[in-house]
């Protein structure tokens, strides 16, 4: 026997389980509103027609944009709106007194000592040995979905867990997005989402950049502002850069 019993209670090292620290990969919401109505709207755009985007995947609500907003948050009604898109809203990090009360209130844990990372870039792949025939063969890593036909306005394609490249032209109404980079070789005329999991590192490349809208890593940039003259239908790449007042969107012209 490994236990004894001490006053009904069981002493020595329990051998029905165990308790132990463990790393969950989270997605998280950083809240910059309190105006439900304007959040679901949003959320409606961006991920309103990709039912396929989130798989009951756990989320931290961030109230630290917040600030000290007197505005309560309707937690009951975010928590639904969430779990409707199949997300899984576990806990919460910041935010006022009284929206750390109604946190709480509504089932949310407190993690206060999270942190946000960017997804890091893939490592490189490691050096082929070049040995007397045969020669060693490199690693292949997960392949990269292909589409070879037109996208029409309405069709969506997703390319989880790994980058998209897109053979033919991306009619405006279209959208293709992806977890890692974006590839079109023909016109862009729709939408285009790189690093939909938060890879910053993702890019869009295009033969001619003529897109609704571009997005990586979140930061999106529409149509309502033109594109710059030297990759408006052109060959070009977007990419995610950092500087003092936070990450934009840069497009580059590519030359041949």
């Amino acid at each position: 026997m490994t236990a004894a019993s001490t006053n009904g209670q069981l002493v020595g090292k329990p051998t029905a389980f165990e308790i132990k620290s463990a790393n969950l990969p989270l997605v998280a919401l950083l809240l910059k509103t309190t105006d439900m109505g304007l959040l679901t709207a949003e959320w409606e755009a961006q991920y309103g027609n990709t039912p396929g985007f989130f798989d009951k995947d756990p989320l931290v609500v961030d109230l630290t944009p917040l600030g000290d907003q007197g505005d309560s948050v309707d937690f009951k009604q975010l928590l639904a709106m969430l779990k409707a898109h199949s997300v899984c809203p576990v806990a919460f990090k910041g935010g006022s007194p009284a929206h750390v009360k109604a946190a709480l209130k509504a089932g949310l844990v407190a993690a206060a000592d999270t942190v946000w990372q960017r997804q890091p870039p893939a490592p490189p792949p490691e050096p082929v040995q070049v040995a007397p025939p045969p020669p060693a063969a490199p690693a292949v890593g997960p392949e990269a979905m292909v589409i070879d036909r037109p996208l029409r306005s309405g069709q969506q394609v997703y390319a989880r867990g790994r980058d998209l490249v897109v053979l033919a032209m991306v009619n405006p109404g279209a959208e293709v997005i992806a977890d890692g980079h974006v590839h079109v070789y023909a016109p862009l005329r729709g939408k285009a989402m790189a690093g939909a999991r938060g890879n910053g590192d993702a890019r869009i490349f295009a033969l001619s950049m003529e897109p609704e809208l571009i997005s990586i890593a979140g930061i999106y940039r529409t149509s309502d502002v033109p594109l710059p003259a030297d990759v408006t239908g052109k060959p070009a790449m977007v990419r995610l850069a950092s500087g003092p007042e936070g990450d934009k969107l840069l497009l580059e012209a590519l030359r041949g």
